[in-house]
């Protein structure tokens, strides 16, 4: 008998052989990051949405073989909302990522991105220490 983790997914590729969905604003900055399970290891099938609520734009990225996942961001928000679909989830998981770390709440600092280059960079960690805050919904 299986159990719910072996059954669920992956099945996102599917949903990304449409188009590029990952810029938010072609003339934004680039936010890099990986998804990482448990152990620190790259979750290659998973899926990570953004939202931008202030500009009322959204974007998804599957994840590559070593966790991957890039889009192209306003420059100019105080934060995007995450959701992050991966094998063994029965349900997505949501969070955020603040883009300056004077906006982010007390205690949740973790979830700002840091800078790196000429870009921002964002990892996403599931499980085990430093594991990302997630929201209850």
């Amino acid at each position: 008998m299986r159990t719910p983790s072996q059954t669920v997914g992956p099945y996102y590729a599917i949903g990304l052989c449409r188009r590029a969905e990952s810029e938010l604003d072609p003339d934004g900055v680039e936010l890099r990051g990986r998804l990482l399970d448990g152990r620190g290891d790259g979750i290659e099938d998973g899926l990570v949405e953004l939202w931008d609520p202030a500009g009322r734009r959204w974007g998804r990225s599957g994840t590559g073989a070593d966790g991957g996942f890039a889009f192209r961001i306003p420059r100019h928000v105080p934060h995007l909302e995450v959701t992050v679909f991966a094998r063994g989830l029965l349900r997505h998981q949501l969070t955020r990522v603040y883009l300056k770390g004077d906006g982010a709440p007390a205690g949740h600092e973790m979830l700002v991105a840091e800078h790196e280059g000429d870009g921002l960079r964002f990892d996403i960690r599931m499980q085990g220490e430093n594991a990302t805050v997630f929201f209850a919904h």
